[in-house]
């Protein structure tokens, strides 16, 4: 497939691309309807280093700062700074599960601790953030201190200190809205797209020239009025449908042009698909050039032309193959041009088979 089939299958399933599109926007919508808010509460702590102030220790407290960082970070969600939190607050959790709602990070280059927790209450998110952030400035200063005594060189401090939100972390309504369009679009035109290929059915002259090589004579252009005015003298004479079988018409005299093919048989696979219609108006386009045509109509199924042509059909196709008359008794002329119709004649009640008698 090119880029023309593509948008050509995308046309044809404009409602089931939107159909999946709007389902898409349904889900998103609705499972950020259905998810439970959750809240973020968060701190920021500054480590600092105890020296005598030269440039050069700053420089070394400043270094051994930014290396400890990745440790403290790593310690926030040990048992040694949760428990505390849990035994404070009266929490109903384990310390690995309070861990879960507990993610520290650090700024890249910085001294400084990013502390966020999430919970179900801003209450309990901001109480939560600011007890771990208490209880790790308990645990470095514990661990850092020297084990001969003295005070830690390392001290912690809150500098922002946390707030209840005020605003959902989660569900982001958006992202879920975004994200059920892209989805429900993809599956529209994916599913478009395997419509199209998986589709065997002819649909246009493109679809045509896919499944055979022999040359197109011509293409009818619809016309939503054809089902009441089937026939050409019925409407303008410089209406589309009328220029399109005399369309028709010239191709299939240029492709005659030794004058050897003496009919012409207009067919189909299903009922109702156009070829009574089809074969009357190009044998009535013919007749207007000047050339003597007979129309056949063997559908003895379901034989339209001769209600088309207000015809008799008392006798036809059916009268001659059982020999009860000579063909050339039972054409009808039709109009002033020199135009025959044979009509199909009596239908017979049963499926019987008939074949020309011997002469």
């Amino acid at each position: 497939m090119d880029f023309s089939d593509y948008m050509r299958a995308l046309r044809r399933n404009w409602v089931l691309i939107v159909a999946a599109t709007l389902s898409g926007l349904l889900v998103g919508g609705g499972i950020a309807a259905l998810t439970t808010p959750t809240y973020t509460a968060e701190t920021q702590l500054f480590v600092a280093i105890q020296n005598s102030g030269s440039v050069q220790e700053l420089q070394q407290g400043n270094s051994f700062g930014q290396a400890r960082v990745q440790s403290y970070v790593k310690t926030v969600g040990s048992p040694a700074v949760l428990q505390p939190v849990i035994d404070t607050l009266g929490l109903p959790v384990t310390a690995e599960e309070l861990a879960v709602q507990v993610k520290a990070s650090t700024d890249l280059n910085t001294v400084l601790i990013n502390i966020a927790v999430s919970d179900r209450s801003p209450a309990q998110a901001s109480a939560i953030a600011q007890a771990v952030a208490d209880s790790l400035i308990k645990v470095v200063d514990k661990l850092e201190r020297p084990k001969t005594g003295g005070t830690s060189p390392v001290s912690l401090s809150i500098i922002k200190p946390a707030a209840a939100p005020t605003a959902p972390s989660a569900p982001n309504s958006r992202l879920s809205l975004l994200l059920g369009l892209v989805i429900g679009l993809a599956l529209g035109v994916s599913g478009a797209v395997l419509r199209t290929r998986l589709d065997s059915r002819i649909r246009g002259e493109a679809d045509l020239r896919l499944v055979t090589s022999h040359p197109l004579l011509g293409g009818i252009t619809f016309d939503q009025d054809a089902s009441k005015n089937p026939l050409l003298t019925q409407v303008a004479p410089q209406s589309p449908r009328a220029e399109s079988f005399r369309q028709l018409r010239t191709n299939l005299q240029f492709a005659n042009v030794s004058g050897k093919a003496k009919s012409v048989l207009v067919t189909s696979s299903l009922p109702g698909e156009g070829k009574s219609t089809t074969a009357t108006n190009l044998a009535m386009a013919l007749a207007q050039a000047g050339q003597t045509v007979c129309l056949v109509d063997a559908d003895l199924r379901r034989p339209m032309v001769d209600d088309y042509l207000g015809l008799d059909r008392n006798a036809g196709l059916t009268t001659a193959l059982i020999g009860s008359a000579d063909i050339n008794d039972l054409l009808q002329p039709w109009g002033e041009d020199p135009f025959y119709v044979l009509t199909s004649g009596q239908i017979p009640p049963t499926r019987v088979s008939y074949s020309v008698p011997k002469k």
